[in-house]
């Protein structure tokens, strides 16, 4: 069992940064892809970015591609994900989820663990 507990989300102007945090426990952090995904009022769950074992291999949205970046520091055991330039259109509960394929994926369902969310939201 891995338990994920984020934080770090808030309301912020457009233009301005958040760096959202995932801390993992309860498992080897280290074996574990990370991914963040969002969900905005009224629509589906999304991709947003994820991350391989060791963090070599990372893959984003399009629409956030030069503006957000996944990291990782499995010594920490907590994964991260820095959102700078944000747009009213990045509102949304971010989520962050853990699954054991090393090189992470775009879709939900090779995520085994989530967690309860947090809410940014974007003014414009």
């Amino acid at each position: 069992q891995v338990q994920l507990v984020e934080s770090g989300g808030g309301l912020v102007q457009a233009g301005g940064s958040l760096r959202l945090s995932c801390a993992a426990s309860g498992a080897t952090f280290s074996m574990y892809s990370m991914g963040w995904f969002r969900q905005a009022p009224g629509k589906e769950r999304d991709f947003v970015a994820t991350i391989g074992w060791s963090g070599g291999r990372t893959n984003y949205k399009d629409s956030v591609k030069g503006r957000f970046t996944i990291s990782r520091d499995n010594a920490k055991n907590t994964a991260y994900l820095q959102m700078n330039s944000l747009k009213p259109e990045d509102t949304a509960v971010y989520y962050c989820a853990a699954g054991r394929t090393p090189w992470g994926s775009t879709a939900e369902k090779p995520y085994d663990y989530w967690g309860q969310g947090t809410q940014v939201t974007v003014s414009s």
